[in-house]
């Protein structure tokens, strides 16, 4: 075999293997985007059981097996709707109010639940600010803008003592008010990131940035990093509720889908993680131009809220659906049955 025809041959076999190896490169590349864009879903989700059918799954969450088709439609990554197995998770569109169950009724597992990936970051309110644990006093190089993997110096508050490897959430507070009464509703934590300490010496700490959430600064505050769950399993709303939005976390005047809410009713008030409520409105008019006399309207549901953490009298939320802008004072009540 003379050299040009071993030239001709390495060629060949070269790009065989580029045709092979490329698309399962592809593939695998395509896996672990999908794998990895799982880790950031929003939405309803149900484990399937032994003997589910897309038509059960339907009747019981939807008040009608009719509807699977649509269930089906939601769910693509199933082939065949005929064929599903348990262990597989599958999302639950939100046609009308989804069927609830309460956790004491039934197993977890079986239970719908919501995915929430960035739970860690989302703030609240409460009566009275948490004690703070230290502070950050100086970023490494006295960056302004201290962000994901840098370092900082903190101080620790009333003799507390910090232990390497230990995690802080880094917050600020800013006071609420009612803006029609001008009240003092609570206090508002600000969740800004995630710190871990690396060193210790006797007048301060180091610590590293672990999670960013927002732009962190120089004296933002600290408190025991306590991880949530970010499955929040679907539970039964609070009958006969009222209240009313607080405003958003980020103090957007205007409320949309997708916002980070609160609200002004918390756990003592019935609310838990887990629950659905209305967002509505009533509007009164006078029939009679001549008459003082108002008649009071129907009431209009323009929107609906998912509640993810509760303090004892207020509670954070996610604003799953808004037909219309929502302002604060904006009325909330239990669930409104649909027609």
């Amino acid at each position: 075999m003379n050299y040009n025809t071993n030239i001709r041959l390495i060629t060949c076999l070269c790009i065989l293997t580029a045709i092979i190896i490329f698309p399962l490169y592809l593939f695998a590349k395509d896996k672990i985007e999908d794998k990895k864009g799982i880790e950031h879903e929003v939405g309803f989700y149900y484990t399937i059981q032994r003997r589910d059918t897309l038509w059960d799954i339907s009747e019981r969450f939807f008040d009608s097996p009719w509807q699977w088709p649509d269930l089906w439609q939601e769910n693509r990554q199933i082939p065949n709707p005929h064929l599903i197995y348990p262990g597989e998770r599958i999302r639950l569109f939100h046609k009308g109010w989804v069927k609830t169950t309460a956790k004491t009724e039934v197993n977890e597992k079986s239970s719908p639940y919501f995915l929430y990936p960035d739970i860690d970051r989302i703030g609240f309110i409460k009566k009275e600010p948490v004690t703070p644990s230290g502070y950050i006093f100086k970023s490494y190089n006295d960056k302004i803008m201290i962000s994901h993997g840098d370092k900082v110096y903190i101080r620790q508050n009333n003799n507390r003592l910090f232990i390497l490897g230990e995690k802080y959430t880094i917050y600020r507070t800013n006071p609420v008010t009612n803006k029609e009464t001008k009240d003092c509703i609570g206090i508002q934590h600000y969740l800004t990131g995630i710190l871990e300490i690396t060193e210790k010496h006797p007048d301060f700490s180091v610590a590293r940035i672990i999670q960013s959430f927002r732009a962190i600064a120089v004296n933002d505050l600290l408190m025991p990093y306590q991880p949530l769950s970010k499955k929040i399993f679907m539970t039964k709303s609070k009958k006969g509720l009222e209240g009313s939005i607080i405003g958003s976390e980020e103090k957007a005047t205007i409320i949309g889908d997708s916002t980070i809410a609160f609200v002004d009713r918390g756990n003592q008030d019935g609310v838990m993680p887990g629950q659905y409520y209305s967002i509505y409105y009533q509007e009164k008019k006078r029939l009679d131009p001549k008459s003082k006399k108002y008649t009071i309207l129907s009431i209009v549901d323009f929107g609906t809220l998912f509640v993810l953490r509760t303090e004892q009298t207020t509670s954070t939320v996610l604003i799953t659906r808004s037909d219309k802008s929502i302002s604060p004072g904006d009325k909330i009540c239990s669930p409104l049955s649909k027609k």
